[in-house]
C-alpha cells in the first residue's frame, strides 16, 4: 500500500490549514465605498476624517484631519512628533513623498551624549526629543494638496482638545507611566488629573481636557484667518500659520519650555527646519510597483526583501509553511542588516548607496546566502557599492560588523526582559489611510511624542522621543550618527502600490521595527495568496527580532520568532530544528490599515486589522 511521505503530508496539512484560515470569515467586515475611505488608529479620529470628506474635502484634507485628531488623542503620538506620507496625485499621476521628520537640535552630538555616559541617546525625557515635525507636515500637505482651510481641517482636533471621552487603552497607558510623567511638571499637570488618588490618570470614558493644546491650535487658525483677512490666498494663509508655529510666538514658547525642562532646542533649530517634498523610491514585484520613502526611514528594507524574495517560489511553499516562514525570516534579516548599517538622513553626507541596495542584481547575490536548512544568526550587511559602480568607503567598519555587536556578552534574558524587548520592537505610531473617487490616495504613519512624553510648558505639545534611533558610533552605522540638524533613521514606513501606472493599494501599520515585516506579509498575502484586503489585514504574520532594534539599547535576538498560536505543531517542530526559538500571540498581523482600489467595479475596499482599536469609515 502506498503511503505518502511524512514531509509531503505535513505540507498538505499546512496548505489545508492555511487555506481554511484565509477563507474564514474575518473578525471585521471589509469596508466598501464609492466616494471615499478614511481609516486610522482610533474610531473618533476616523470620524474626523469622515467629517472632512462630508464637508467636500479630498483625501489629503481628510488625512490631515485624522493626523491632527490622533495627535490630540495621544494615539501613540502627539503634536510634537513626526509625520511622513506617500500621496498619489491624480492630476500629475505621480507619487509624492512627504518628509516631516524633525531633526537633532543644536548641541546634540555624539560627544555630548557620550559625555553623559550614554551608549545611545535616551529613550525618554527632553534630551530624547527631535524638533516637532507633525504640525509642519500637516500644514504643508494641506497647503500643497488639500482643498479646505486649516480652520476646517483642525476643527475636529480642537473639539477633541477641548474635551473628549478618553478610551481605556490610552487612559491605562497614562496610569502605567505615571511615575515617569511625574518627572515633568506640565505632563503631570495635564495627564494626571486625579493626582494623589489611587488612580491618578483619567478613567475610561472620562472627559479628558487639554485647554492649552486647544489654545495653541486656535492660534494657528487665528494666523490663517489674519492672513486671509489681509487678502492672502488659501495656500499663503495656511503657511502663515506654519510661520507662527516655527518662527513666531508658538516657537518662542516651545523653545523656552523645552530648554527649561533640560532640552536643547533653539529658536534657530525650529526656524531652519522645513518639510521636504521628495521623490520616493520603488521596485517592481511581479508587475506591481511598490513605493516607499527613502533611507531616512526603514521603508526600503521592504523593497530589498521583495527583490530577494522574487528569487523563490513563495506560493509553491504554501502560506505560513515552515519553509515559507524560514525564507521570509532569512530574506528580512538580509535586508534589515543592510538597514542597520547603510540607512540614514539623505540630506547629510555621506550619501547612502540606495541604487545599489535596490539593485535586482544585488538582491540575487544576497538571496544566494540563504541556507535552506537553518537560520543564520549572524547575517551581516552586504556591499551594494559595486552594484552602483563604486567602491565601499566603509569596508573596514563593514568587516567588523556583526548582528550582535562584538564583545557583547549577556545572560539568557528573563521573561520580563523579553517582554520589554518585544515592546521596544513594536513601539509607538499610528497609521492613516485615505482615498477618494477623484483618485487621491494617501498613506501616512505619523508618530512620536507617545506616552510618557514631556509636555512643553503651556503649549500643550508633547515632545518627540525619536533621538533614541540615532547611534553614537560610526562603526555601527556611519550614516546615522547623531549631529545637529540631522534626521534620525526612523521606523515609520507608509506604503503605496501601483499597477499599470495607477494606484492599486495603500497600506500602513504601527509597530516600530515590526512595521515592514507586517506590511511585507500583508502585501504577499494579497499578491501571492489571493486574500482580500480585510483578510490580509487580519492574517497571521511572523515577526523577527534578529535585526537591531531602533529603540532603547538597539538590541538583537537572533533566531527569536513571533508565531501565531494557531501555528500547527509540525511547523513549530520543523522551525525549531532550523534553530528558531518562539513566542506566541493570538493576533500577530499588527494593526494594519489599507485601501484597495477595485478597478473592475470602480469602488474602494478598505481593510482594518482586528489587532487593536484601528477603525475605518467609507461611503
Amino acid at each position: 500500500m502506498h503511503r505518502p511521505a511524512l514531509p509531503c503530508l505535513a505540507f498538505a496539512l499546512t496548505l489545508l490549514v492555511a487555506t481554511a484560515a484565509a477563507e474564514a470569515r474575518t473578525a471585521k467586515p471589509p469596508l466598501h465605498g464609492q466616494d471615499w475611505v478614511a481609516i486610522t488608529g482610533k474610531p473618533l479620529a476616523a470620524t474626523a476624517g469622515a467629517k472632512i470628506f462630508e464637508r467636500g474635502g479630498n483625501a489629503v484634507d481628510a488625512a490631515c484631519a485624522m493626523i491632527a485628531a490622533t495627535s490630540t488623542m495621544w494615539d501613540v503620538l502627539s503634536w510634537g512628533g513626526e509625520t511622513q506620507a506617500l500621496i498619489y496625485n491624480p492630476h500629475t499621476g505621480k507619487v509624492i513623498g512627504v518628509n516631516a521628520l524633525g531633526v537633532a537640535p543644536t548641541g546634540a552630538s555624539a560627544e555630548f551624549f557620550k559625555a553623559q555616559g550614554m551608549k545611545y541617546p535616551p529613550e525618554y525625557g527632553p534630551l530624547a526629543a527631535v524638533t516637532p515635525g507633525t504640525p509642519g507636515g500637516i500644514m504643508v500637505m494641506l497647503a500643497e494638496y488639500g482643498t479646505l482651510s486649516l480652520a476646517e481641517v483642525l476643527a475636529p482636533a480642537i473639539r477633541l482638545a477641548d474635551g473628549y471621552p478618553i478610551e481605556a487603552s490610552t487612559a491605562d497607558r497614562i496610569e502605567a507611566e505615571k511615575a515617569r510623567l511625574k518627572q515633568w511638571p506640565d505632563s503631570k499637570r495635564i495627564m494626571l488629573p486625579h493626582a494623589g488618588e489611587a488612580r491618578e490618570a483619567p478613567h475610561a470614558g472620562e472627559i479628558f481636557r487639554q485647554p492649552e493644546l486647544a489654545a495653541t491650535l486656535r492660534k494657528l487658525v487665528a494666523a490663517e484667518r489674519a492672513a486671509l483677512d489681509a487678502g492672502q490666498d488659501r495656500k499663503s494663509a495656511i503657511l502663515a500659520a506654519y510661520e507662527r508655529f516655527y518662527r513666531g510666538d508658538i516657537a518662542a514658547d516651545l523653545v523656552a519650555a523645552t530648554r527649561a525642562a533640560g532640552g536643547l532646542f533653539t529658536l534657530e533649530d525650529l526656524a531652519n527646519w522645513r518639510v521636504e517634498l521628495e521623490e520616493p523610491v520603488h521596485v517592481n514585484y511581479k508587475g506591481i510597483d511598490v513605493y516607499k520613502l527613502t533611507t531616512w526611514v526603514q521603508g526600503p528594507a521592504m523593497l530589498q526583501t521583495l527583490n530577494i524574495l522574487e528569487n523563490f517560489d513563495l506560493k509553491g511553499m504554501g502560506y505560513n509553511s515552515a519553509r515559507y516562514i524560514h525564507t521570509l525570516y532569512q530574506a528580512m534579516s538580509l535586508a534589515f542588516a543592510d538597514r542597520d548599517f547603510y540607512y540614514g538622513d539623505p540630506y547629510f553626507p555621506p550619501a547612502e548607496p540606495i541604487r545599489g541596495l535596490l539593485s535586482k542584481d544585488y538582491a540575487r547575490e544576497r538571496a544566494k546566502l540563504i541556507r535552506a536548512d537553518r537560520n543564520d544568526p549572524d547575517i551581516r550587511p552586504g556591499d551594494p557599492y559595486p552594484f552602483q559602480g563604486e567602491r565601499n568607503p566603509y569596508a573596514r567598519a563593514l568587516g567588523k560588523w556583526h548582528t550582535v555587536p562584538s564583545g557583547t556578552v549577556s545572560a539568557p534574558p528573563t521573561a520580563a526582559r523579553l517582554e520589554a524587548l518585544a515592546s521596544q520592537f513594536t513601539r509607538g505610531t499610528t497609521s492613516v489611510i485615505a482615498a477618494d473617487k477623484a483618485g487621491w490616495v494617501v498613506s501616512v504613519t505619523p508618530s512620536g511624542g507617545w506616552v510618557p512624553a514631556v509636555i512643553a510648558g503651556h503649549t500643550g505639545i508633547g515632545l518627540s522621543q525619536r533621538m533614541q534611533s540615532f547611534v553614537l558610533d560610526a562603526d555601527e552605522n556611519p550614516f546615522n550618527v547623531v549631529e545637529p540638524g540631522k534626521r534620525p533613521r526612523a521606523t515609520l514606513t507608509p506604503s503605496l502600490a501601483m499597477k499599470d501606472g495607477k494606484p492599486l493599494m495603500a497600506f500602513a501599520v504601527q509597530g516600530g521595527d515590526s512595521q515592514d515585516q507586517n506590511l511585507l506579509q500583508f502585501f504577499l498575502d494579497m499578491v501571492e495568496f489571493g486574500m482580500t484586503v480585510q483578510e490580509a489585514t487580519e492574517a497571521a504574520n511572523i515577526n523577527s527580532y534578529q535585526m537591531r532594534a531602533s529603540f532603547g539599547g538597539h538590541e538583537s535576538q537572533p533566531g527569536r520568532l513571533l508565531l501565531s498560536t494557531a501555528t500547527p505543531p509540525w511547523v513549530r517542530d520543523e522551525l525549531k530544528r532550523m534553530g528558531y526559538t518562539f513566542e506566541y500571540a493570538e493576533r500577530t498581523s499588527g494593526p494594519i490599515n489599507a485601501v484597495w482600489l477595485d478597478r473592475e467595479h470602480g469602488t474602494l475596499w478598505g481593510g482594518s486589522s482586528h489587532h487593536g482599536e484601528d477603525y475605518g469609515i467609507a461611503w
